[in-house]
């Protein structure tokens, strides 16, 4: 099954006219985006958005042989040109499912907003997932209750693409992979870009950290080829400073996954209300499916069988192992505490390495300010350092966010 897209982005475009915005104004060339229109086969058109026939043609393609307009966005979605010589649009209702001469079937699919999403079947029993912007399908399990993880509904194997807003609605991701109707070898698109997605290769990075990629305008895929589908790292780890977004960049690198252990490892801080702020601000912006974890006990927890780990924060690690080792008492730490806690952190990288569980791990950069005016203060310092450097050797991908912005380093 041979997939057409006349446009990736939402309805208004990208850039937006009249918008001054970083997105817009970088939106050029390549990175220009009309509205989101699948042209499969040449028979069936999804979504009808001006200038559908000047799209085609600029994808070296023709709506000649369109046999079906279906349209997916809700009724009061936005105005769309109706080229002369196509089949009048319409819009199937929510679990009928049609079939065209072309030898495809197509079943609308219920959401949960407005609108109406497709399963397209091919020919050869090729298979892809359509959504409309802000919806993900209605009735899948839910994967903030446990053991609702099932096999494919109805006994389907997964989708072999997926075309979605995967930036505005990861949990619609999440939703496919917990019930299994998306797999590791689903070929999953981010479609109904807006100009509040990052730009340039920010998009691309950000995308391919949730299994997703993008392409542009007028580029044609054969749906069941798997090559694309972009590896996800095993270890990642994200540096930055106080407030820098460090822990924001952690938590979205897994917000399309339906099941992750959180590892808090600051624990509570009895009577410190403002520490108590900014635990509930972390669980408030966490997935309802994650589940936390208090330790700071991470060997077997990397060791282990599960889903993926979300470790926030190495350096609240750190001054826990450094508490336990009286690394703060100079006569301890010349004694016994240094080798102690060496122990610790080799015993640590080493469980970083071995691990077969996802991790994204989050850690401060504090090397770069002021030098801290006691000797304890540049004991932990150094020492995150070393530690922060000994994590990092061991992952595929290290990010460094600053003001919100994330670089990556390998």
């Amino acid at each position: 099954m041979e997939l057409t897209l006349l446009g990736t982005g939402t309805p208004s475009g990208l850039p937006r006219p009249d918008c001054p915005c970083a997105t817009c104004a970088t939106a050029i060339g390549p990175g220009a985006r009309a509205a989101t229109a699948l042209l499969i086969d040449g028979a069936l058109l999804l979504d009808l958005t001006p200038g559908p026939a000047l799209a085609a043609a600029r994808a070296g393609r023709t709506l000649a042989g369109v046999r079906q307009v279906l349209l997916s966005h809700p009724h009061d979605g936005p105005a769309v040109e109706f080229p002369a010589g196509l089949p009048a649009p319409g819009r199937a209702a929510d679990g009928r499912e049609l079939a065209l001469l072309s030898g495809h079937r197509a079943r609308a699919i219920a959401l949960d907003a407005p609108g109406t999403g497709y399963d397209v079947t091919g020919p050869q029993g090729e298979r892809l997932l359509y959504l409309p912007p802000g919806a993900a399908p209605a009735g899948l399990p839910d994967p903030t209750v446990a053991g609702t993880a099932t096999t494919a509904r109805g006994g389907a194997r997964p989708y072999d693409m997926v075309l979605l807003d995967v930036l505005g609605r990861p949990d619609a991701l999440a939703r496919l992979r917990n019930a299994g109707l998306a797999a590791p070898t689903t070929d999953v698109l981010a479609v109904h870009i807006d100009h509040t997605a990052p730009p340039g290769a920010e998009l691309h990075r950000r995308l391919a950290a949730a299994g997703a990629r993008t392409v542009t305008d007028g580029e044609t895929l054969i749906v069941g080829e798997y090559h694309a589908v972009p590896d996800l790292p095993r270890r990642t780890l994200v540096l930055g400073g106080a407030r820098s977004g460090k822990s924001l960049e952690a938590e979205r690198r897994l917000a399309a996954f339906p099941d992750v252990q959180y590892v808090a490892t600051g624990g509570g801080r009895s009577g410190d209300p403002e520490w108590a702020a900014r635990i509930a601000a972390h669980r408030e912006r966490r997935p309802g499916s994650w589940r936390t974890t208090e330790t700071c006990d991470l060997p077997p927890l990397l060791a282990g069988e599960g889903p993926p780990l979300l470790v926030d924060c190495l350096s609240l690690w750190l001054t826990d192992a450094m508490d336990t080792v009286g690394a703060w008492d100079d006569q301890r730490w010349a004694g016994r505490g240094a080798g102690a806690l060496r122990e610790r952190v080799v015993e640590l990288v080493a469980a970083v390495r071995a691990t077969r569980r996802p991790l994204v791990a989050v850690s401060n950069e504090v090397g770069s300010g002021v030098v801290p005016a006691t000797a304890s203060g540049r004991r932990f310092r150094d020492e995150l350092g070393r530690l922060n450097a000994a994590i990092a050797a061991e992952c595929e991908h290290v990010l460094l966010v600053v003001a919100g912005q994330a670089l990556t380093l390998r």
